[in-house]
């Protein structure tokens, strides 16, 4: 028994390694080579000279590319929070008994598994000026409000592309509420109303709290994937009016296949930043909010 011991605990210390050694090989690897890469002016063809921190001072005096950033924190400040707010609405609602809760929980969650690009180009249809079926609507009804050209303006077709990434995903951020929703004690909520609780005591004393693990995935994950938007915005506007809706994921494609790849993955490493501070910062926030608990 003891040497099978000694031998169960052995293996237990290589266990890690695959996980360890792939981790390194497709994260680690890429990481460090990106860094290399960024302190040179490669444009992926000709042999490269080191130029140290140049091209991260030249993103800062680039105006497009300021833009760009802050193109890409409005939608995320936009995007994150409303896939927060209605994916929790829509768990609370269909958590409870009624005919067909299935089928509204498998149409809010359908868009999720369907391409952004794919979904950007179908609300493209919608919404073009002149010809999309939402202009033909107001035409047929005499709505000229429909009529309007959305994606022609900046600040609505901004909007448009925060809407449209929230309907898309929202059912993605409520599949994670359902599944916190669905492992909380019923016997806490019959304690909650013995004590002579209501519905929004119990709501934010019992079913917040234990939500907690479900609103950090949301969280960390909505903020992730709203920084690196890509899809919906080159199906949708490509970037578009002029640069106004050109986030930073579109703005490092341009300037790769522009041959600037130096400069293009110091961009990148900037974007790694951008999205790691947030993150980090609310992992660590919601760890002494746990500790508190």
């Amino acid at each position: 028994m003891g040497l099978i011991r000694s031998i169960n605990n052995h293996l237990h210390k290589y266990m890690a390694v695959p996980a360890i050694l792939l981790f390194g090989f497709f994260f680690i690897y890429p990481l460090i080579k990106g860094v290399g890469i960024s302190l040179t002016d490669s444009n992926g063809i000709t042999e490269a000279s080191f130029v140290g921190l140049q091209n991260f001072a030249d993103f800062f005096k680039d105006d497009r590319a300021t833009k760009d950033m802050t193109t890409t924190l409005l939608f995320a400040l936009g995007s994150a929070p409303l896939l927060n707010i209605f994916g929790l609405l829509y768990a609370l609602l269909l958590d409870r008994r009624f005919i067909g809760k299935g089928t509204v929980r498998a149409i809010v969650y359908l868009p999720a598994v369907i391409s952004p690009l794919i979904m950007g180009y179908v609300w493209y249809f919608v919404l073009q000026p002149q010809r999309g079926f939402l202009y033909h609507l107001g035409d047929q009804w005499g709505i000229e409000m429909l009529k309007g050209n959305w994606l022609g303006n900046s600040t609505s077709a901004l909007v448009l592309l925060i809407l449209v990434n929230v309907w898309q995903f929202v059912g993605m951020t409520m599949i994670v509420y359902l599944a916190g929703l669905q492992s909380i004690p019923a016997e806490l909520y019959e304690a909650s109303k013995i004590d002579g609780a209501g519905s929004w005591s119990t709501f934010w004393n019992v079913t917040l709290p234990m939500l907690y693990p479900s609103i950090k995935i949301n969280v960390v994950t909505n903020i992730i994937g709203s920084l690196s938007v890509f899809d919906i915005v080159v199906a949708l506007t490509d970037g578009g009016p002029g640069y106004s809706t050109e986030t930073l994921s579109l703005y490092i494609m341009r300037m790769q296949y522009g041959s600037f790849t130096g400069y293009s993955t110091a961009v990148a490493l900037i974007l790694f930043m951008i999205i790691i501070i947030p993150v980090s910062l609310f992992l660590w926030l919601t760890k002494n909010k746990e500790v508190e608990m």
